[in-house]
């Protein structure tokens, strides 16, 4: 019989009730986030603390309360605690500037503190500085789209690119387009919907509706792309999983001088019809060995939402595995 973890107290110091109060939130709102965080219970009496758990995550559970408590001379919002866990649980130091896994240089956008959050988001957004074309391959939440549209509007800021084009296939994920009520481009919205939110999220909604006026940005379903050349562009496709492969070498056709493109996916959620090839599986293949392209690959280690998130994913995953081959 394995022997219960024994459990870790630890005491912040020095007192100041003030930061007590910010670090624990109303009704202990921020210790039960921790708790979900690390998977431990946490008991408080004053400074004292005593967290119950596995070591290891206990350990890092009484890290971000002794780092949260530094950071708690004003409340702590929710995204400062959900992206500082994320941090801890990477094993960082929330409060360096100078990680290792993040860019040199800070990205123009709305979010002045965005930047790769995990190894492998920093490749990412090196690897987009770097090359013309990217391919970021990986589960829902691990800041694929994000980041792409992040890099889109620095690109645009700096006046690296004229324009900022965005695109998805709009796949039927198990509903019908038909029953849709509106005209094609409405029935299409929903599905372009996230690109609009990261816009939104790092632009502000005024200054992207004015964009969009002076069509220096543009979201359209895949379908629209063709027969056109996109140059001076920073061009994002969105769900390539979903694309075949005409369509994908369609659009990796598109690319003109001076533009710039990332390709994101899940190859986990193909919503194709049965037995039709993924675009971005079969490009993965062909386009392996071609120089002057990068393949990133992410997996749940990288996801940054909700800290439940990651273990969604990582449950999902372990489920899929453990199925017997059909």
């Amino acid at each position: 019989m394995t022997a219960k973890p024994k459990p870790l107290d630890i005491t912040l110091a020095p007192l100041d009730n003030a930061r007590l109060q910010n670090l624990c939130g109303a009704l202990d709102e921020n210790l039960r986030q921790i708790e979900t965080a690390f998977d431990v219970t946490i008991g408080r009496r004053g400074q004292h603390c005593r967290i119950s758990g596995e070591a290891a995550q206990s350990r890092l559970a009484a890290r971000a309360l002794q780092q949260f408590y530094e950071q708690s001379s004003e409340p702590l919002s929710i995204d400062e605690l959900q992206l500082g866990l994320i941090e801890i649980a990477r094993n960082r130091d929330v409060r360096s500037p100078h990680s290792p896994t993040q860019p040199n240089a800070g990205l123009l956008t709305r979010k002045t503190d965005l930047h790769g959050r995990t190894p492998n988001q920093a490749t990412y957004l090196r690897n987009i500085q770097e090359h013309d074309i990217t391919f970021g391959i990986g589960p829902a939440g691990t800041g694929k789209t994000y980041l792409a549209v992040a890099s889109a509007i620095d690109a645009f800021e700096r006046d690296l690119v004229s324009r900022i084009v965005l695109t998805r296939p709009a796949v039927e994920a198990g509903e019908r387009l038909g029953f849709l009520p509106g005209d094609l481009a409405q029935k299409i919205d929903p599905y372009l919907r996230p690109l609009y939110d990261a816009l939104y999220d790092l632009m502000g909604f005024e200054k992207v509706s004015k964009l969009f006026e002076k069509q220096n940005i543009e979201i359209a379903p895949l379908a629209y792309m063709r027969g056109r050349t996109l140059n001076h562009a920073f061009i994002i496709l969105d769900e390539a999983q979903n694309t075949t492969p005409e369509q994908m070498k369609m659009f990796l056709t598109r690319i003109g001088i001076g533009a710039k493109a990332v390709v994101t996916g899940d190859v986990t959620q193909i919503d194709l019809p049965r037995g039709q090839k993924s675009g971005l599986i079969e490009a993965r293949r062909i386009l392996a060995d071609v120089r002057g392209l990068a393949f990133t690959d992410f997996d749940a280690s990288d996801v940054v939402r909700h800290p439940l998130v990651a273990r969604i994913v990582d449950a999902y995953q372990k489920h899929d595995s453990a199925r017997p081959a059909t």
